[in-house]
């Protein structure tokens, strides 16, 4: 296989991301190497291999029966930096902050990343705490307010034809029926999530248009039994202004790298 570049993929490079990437997203399920093997569709022998070589470097980890393995710490470091290092995420932190402390609710920022949303940053309501963090985490864009604000910045000819999976009974599953709300989202200005990705929150998405075509956006995550009409409009007004101080003031491309 040939990269865009005309470059030939290296095998085993990509083999393990490959390799990583199932891991990472089997969260708190270990795999056996058989599993992983039948995965990827390696012999087991080269797979035994190559998890040796990882485990050696801190990348994938094993239970003490050795027959158990999941991602590393190595994995969690290389993570940390890449936020560490990205100026966008450095400029947008006070604003989630401000914007959690006016609203008194969850605010995330987050940045689409193929078919899925991987979140950057959060700041967790005082009065409505997750059990686990969603920094690092992935969510298909159809599902959420922030992917659903980032699609809407798109040709609708961009979306597959279908159908999604769905994440509660409320997601949209249907091409047509998703078209049907981005078309929504371009006259609203930003997006709204009921209780599409988790059933009893409703989100509200803010795109943010310092790139072409934006990446990046902002939600606000709030229970349905706090979601008055009053707090509604409340929500929109302070993520509109936040979302207007961040465009000011976060970093264009300048002098730096434009990744890719």
């Amino acid at each position: 296989m040939s990269e865009p570049g005309g470059v030939r993929e290296v095998k085993s490079a990509a083999r393990t991301v490959e390799l990583l990437e199932l891991l990472a997203a089997r969260g708190d399920r270990p795999a056996r190497l058989q599993e992983l093997a039948d995965a990827l569709g390696v012999p087991r022998s080269s797979m035994y291999a190559l998890l040796q070589t990882l485990i050696a470097h801190g990348w994938v980890r094993t239970d003490i029966t050795g027959s158990l393995y999941g991602i590393g710490i190595h994995a969690l470091l290389t993570g940390t930096s890449y936020l560490d290092s990205d100026p966008r995420v450095r400029a947008v932190r006070p604003y989630l902050d401000e914007a959690s402390q006016a609203l008194g609710e969850t605010i995330h920022l987050g940045r689409l990343d193929g078919r899925d949303v991987a979140y950057l940053a959060t700041r967790e309501s005082h009065e409505y705490l997750r059990t686990i963090s969603r920094v690092g985490r992935r969510l298909p864009a159809h599902v959420g307010a922030l992917g659903k604000a980032l699609l809407a910045e798109r040709p609708d000819t961009e979306l597959p034809a279908g159908p999604y999976e769905p994440a509660t009974p409320n997601t949209h599953t249907t091409r047509e029926s998703l078209t049907a709300d981005l078309a929504a989202i371009r006259a609203r200005g930003y997006s709204i999530d009921r209780e599409e990705g988790v059933l009893g929150i409703v989100g509200f998405g803010f795109v943010l248009r310092y790139d072409n075509p934006p990446l990046d956006a902002i939600s606000c995550s709030v229970p349905v039994a706090r979601l008055t009409p009053e707090h509604e409009g409340q929500i929109v007004a302070v993520m509109r202004e936040v979302r207007a101080k961040i465009e000011a003031t976060a970093p264009g491309a300048g002098g730096a790298p434009h990744w890719r």
